[in-house]
């Protein structure tokens, strides 16, 4: 690099990719900067020239200047192999810029560090790097290390398992070719060690999220229904929350769809065929997505199973896998689960494939009853699929209705907020009542109200260092 490639970069002032320091002075903030560039987008780290006006003043370079420079960067975590580059500026004999290229993040990576602490840029600035940032890319740098799938819990051994449908999902699994017809005969123990899902003799989270019995220390396994009348929250035809293991919880929510979706039939040849006025198949595909590739870390969150006059909306707390976006998720991609392990197990069970052809076949399944395509959606916390019924494709539109809320359906009836409070508070005990009135879709002075009538619950301490009680 010479001085005159030095001057074209700096033209544009410090951006996204450049950071200038007047001297190695400055030698750690520049390092907090080079941690920044590592975990976003790359970028040049110049020592020689001022911050503001940009002049090119240089500095003199001795080995005690290297010996500094080497061991600030050792600072990086994990080590890197950075060779500054020293360039001689013209007219100024014994002054040299100090220059360092780094390369960006790949996904999948682990982040870097500076002296333990994670830096990133946003605009022309570093920053710290958000927590959560910082643990979802460790997560995925090792997700077998590190998933919550893969975790174990010291409430739950193999006896309290449900062995009913551990079995029943290997009968699936024999019927549909995907495992050997001996596995029927094998312990509970070896079915479990056969699809990975022990650590030391324990179940991982896995497996019981998958099997879990009457003894279930997760209330994130969990299912929000509501029958909307209209095409808003504001009033309920039928509401339930039901907890379970994911087999379960697509089974309950599947007979909710049942309850409340229209069997349409007519007469082919001598014979009259029925059909649920969505295709079964499009219905168990989104359902079971959003069983098996959600965030089940977070245990305030849940699915939601929604059914309106026009449409059918399943919601869950979890994201696309990079790269994939609502735009192009109805093309092929490779299937990249969230929860590799379940994802396994249901693969077995012949609950879903693992080519990622799952999602076309929700759309030609829509398709072939005359229904538009499946529309997704980002919000703020997770991911919601919406599938329509007849009544919405009067104008054959595959767009979101007007008036389709952006959130999750998350309301309950006002006999049932109550018993939502109080089961919210168990779960969480130190939830602030406006959260508890984002989670139940109603004001939080409607929460406060309740609460107020309610004498079993009290608040200790106060503000954001007090937390729940309920008087049994």
């Amino acid at each position: 690099m010479t001085i005159e490639d030095i001057q074209r970069l700096i033209a544009d002032d410090e951006n996204r990719e450049l950071e200038v320091k007047k001297s190695t002075g400055e030698l750690k903030d520049g390092m907090h900067s080079a941690c920044a560039f590592l975990n976003t987008d790359g970028g040049w780290l110049i020592f020689g020239i001022t911050s503001k006006s940009l002049k090119v003043l240089g500095e003199q370079v001795t080995d005690s200047t290297r010996r500094e420079i080497s061991e600030a960067i050792s600072g990086l975590e994990p080590a890197l192999d950075v060779r500054p580059e020293y360039i001689d500026i013209p007219g100024r004999p014994g002054f040299k810029l100090i220059i360092m290229q780094f390369d960006g993040w790949v996904h999948g990576k682990r982040p870097y560090t500076f002296h333990g602490c994670p830096y990133w840029r946003v605009e022309s600035t570093t920053r710290v790097m958000p927590r959560e940032v910082f643990e979802a890319r460790i997560r995925e740098s090792a997700p077998l290390q590190y998933a919550w799938e893969n975790q174990t819990t010291s409430d739950v051994e193999v006896g309290d398992l449900n062995k009913t449908v551990i079995y029943n999902a290997v009968r699936g699994g024999i019927r549909g070719g995907r495992m050997p017809d001996s596995a029927l005969d094998e312990p509970v123990e070896a079915i479990l060690s056969r699809w990975e899902l022990l650590k030391d003799g324990k179940p991982v989270n896995a497996a019981v999220a998958l099997f879990a019995g009457t003894s279930n220390p997760f209330p994130q396994l969990s299912l929000r229904m509501a029958r909307f009348k209209g095409t808003n929250m504001e009033e309920f035809i039928d509401s339930k929350w039901e907890r379970g293991n994911i087999f379960e919880l697509l089974d309950m929510g599947m007979a909710f769809c049942f309850k409340h979706l229209n069997l349409n039939g007519r007469i082919r040849g001598l014979l009259r065929e029925e059909h649920l006025e969505i295709p079964v198949e499009a219905l168990r595909e989104a359902l079971v997505n959003a069983l098996c590739h959600r965030r089940y870390d977070d245990p305030r969150e849940s699915i939601g199973l929604a059914i309106y006059d026009d449409r059918v909306e399943i919601s869950n707390p979890g994201h696309l896998p990079p790269g994939v976006t609502p735009e192009n998720i109805k093309t092929f991609h490779t299937s990249r689960p969230y929860n590799p392990k379940l994802a396994q197990v249901l693969y077995k069970a012949t609950r879903i494939e693992n080519w990622g052809s799952g999602i076309q076949r929700m759309i030609n399944a829509c398709l072939n009853q005359e229904l538009p395509e499946p529309v997704y959606q980002i919000w703020a916390d997770g991911t919601i699929v919406i599938v329509f019924r007849k009544m919405s494709t009067t104008d054959n539109r595959t767009d979101v209705p007007q008036g389709v809320p952006q959130g999750v359906p998350q309301g309950v009836p006002q006999d049932d907020i109550d018993s939502s409070i109080v089961r919210l508070i168990r779960e969480d005990n130190r939830i602030s009542a406006e959260r508890i009135a984002e989670k139940l879709s109603v004001s939080a002075k409607t929460i406060k109200r309740h609460i107020a009538k309610m004498p079993a619950i009290r608040y200790v301490g106060s503000g954001y260092s007090g937390h729940w009680e309920i008087v049994d």
